[in-house]
């Protein structure tokens, strides 16, 4: 039973959220196995979701499409569409803000709610995420799974325990029943590499890391140890937040898988400016400079290195972010190297007008800001706006 003063925490999780929504239109086909894949020509060849009875013949989120087709060779592949799925979100989203403006999404298919306060109006938790299921069912065809409890991290773990379609209630009372038994790798943000290194210590279920000593997980993983340690015993205190409320941007990156292996400084140049215009386009619209620039390169063997480089002077113009990248590309990677994906992010943000202190040349340079250059990326920027993403981009020739 809630006091009044205990949080009612629920988490909402969409059940096959992607394969639910192209479904929409074909539910003639809801009953057979069906998988939303990427492009195999865009080397995106991957299970991105699955409905019931493609789950049923073992077809797994994240594996490639060939080794679904073996399992299940009469699988039903759906290209992805997603903006479909933003807009979908938000008519769901908006399905929970009738009951309590603390919203929170944490992925396109998952929101926390609070609704301490609602439960006069609604009733106890159990009785609102019910509710919440009839009405997101009902209004667009969709189930969702409902984990109720005092804190994010148990709701989550709620939402998770029972699918499709279904209500959970953790409690302090329960949570042992629940919970306990359930392997490490269900805890929430325990990965592969965590559990691994868990179950070398002879930690197997999520009741054996509820029994270890803080100062074990402590000594064990550090403050990873500490904060789950926290969790698992439920004293996850953050609140939700209210919609549209967002935490302080702390970088701005693009990552680019591509179609085929990027192989010289031509194809080099090719591959780094639409990521470097993308990010700079990013970092103006939200009227911010980057003072480090991050690059990271995956080869076809699926290595990933990552290097970074602090800037004299913070900026977000295109041509100096693919300047800064190329020169980390030029010092980590041999032109003969096939490169399979390249990602560009900038952080260490600061506001466009914010002063800074930097040893100005009288002489100029690459490091130093280009008024010219500035203008040329607003008028790109505001082109865009007006005609399109694809209207207008840089050049990849002389810099």
């Amino acid at each position: 039973m809630h006091t009044e003063t205990e949080r009612v925490i629920l988490h909402c999780d969409c059940n096959n959220f992607y394969a639910s929504v192209e479904l929409i239109d074909y539910p003639e086909l809801r009953e057979v196995p069906v998988a939303v894949a990427g492009d195999p020509e865009g080397r995106h060849g991957i299970i991105l979701a699955k409905n019931m009875p493609a789950k049923r013949m073992g077809v797994q989120t994240g594996e490639a499409i060939w080794q679904a087709k073996q399992k299940c060779p009469n699988l039903i592949l759906m290209p992805p569409h997603h903006e479909r799925y933003e807009e979908l979100s938000q008519k769901i989203n908006h399905i929970y803000l009738d009951v309590t403006d603390q919203v929170e999404p944490f992925s396109v298919d998952e929101s926390w709610l609070d609704v301490t306060g609602s439960r006069r109006l609604f009733g106890d938790g159990a009785a609102i995420a019910n509710l919440l299921r009839q009405r997101v069912r009902d209004s667009l065809g969709i189930t969702i799974s409902v984990g109720v409890s005092d804190n994010k991290t148990w709701a989550k773990m709620g939402s998770d325990y029972k699918k499709p379609d279904a209500t959970t209630v953790i409690t302090r009372e329960n949570v042992a029943e629940l919970l306990y038994p359930l392997p490490i790798r269900d805890m929430l943000f325990v990965g592969h590499a965590a559990a691994e290194a868990l179950r070398r210590r002879g930690v197997y279920t999520i009741g054996a890391l509820a029994a270890t000593p803080p100062e074990t997980l402590r000594r064990w993983m550090g403050k990873n140890g500490e904060s789950l340690c926290r969790m698992v015993h439920g004293l996850d205190f953050a609140p939700v937040k209210r919609w549209g409320e967002r935490d302080p941007v702390k970088s701005v990156g693009n990552s680019l898988t591509y179609p085929y292996d990027l192989l010289g400084k031509e194809a080099w140049h090719a591959g780094l400016m639409p990521l470097c215009d993308s990010v700079g386009a990013r970092l103006r619209a939200q009227h911010l400079k980057c003072r480090t620039v991050t690059l990271a390169v995956k080869d076809p063997g699926f290595q990933v290195i990552s290097r970074q480089r602090t800037l004299e002077v913070p900026t977000n113009q295109t041509l100096q972010l693919f300047r800064e990248a190329l020169l980390l590309l030029e010092e980590c990677w041999s032109p003969e190297k096939p490169i399979r994906l390249l990602s560009v992010s900038g952080s260490s943000l600061c506001g466009e007008d914010e002063p800074y202190a930097a040893q100005l040349s009288f002489l100029g340079g690459d490091r130093q800001e280009d008024p010219r250059r500035a203008l040329l990326d607003q008028t790109m920027d505001g082109l865009r706006r007006r005609f399109g993403k694809d209207a207008i981009g840089p050049g990849t020739g002389k810099i």
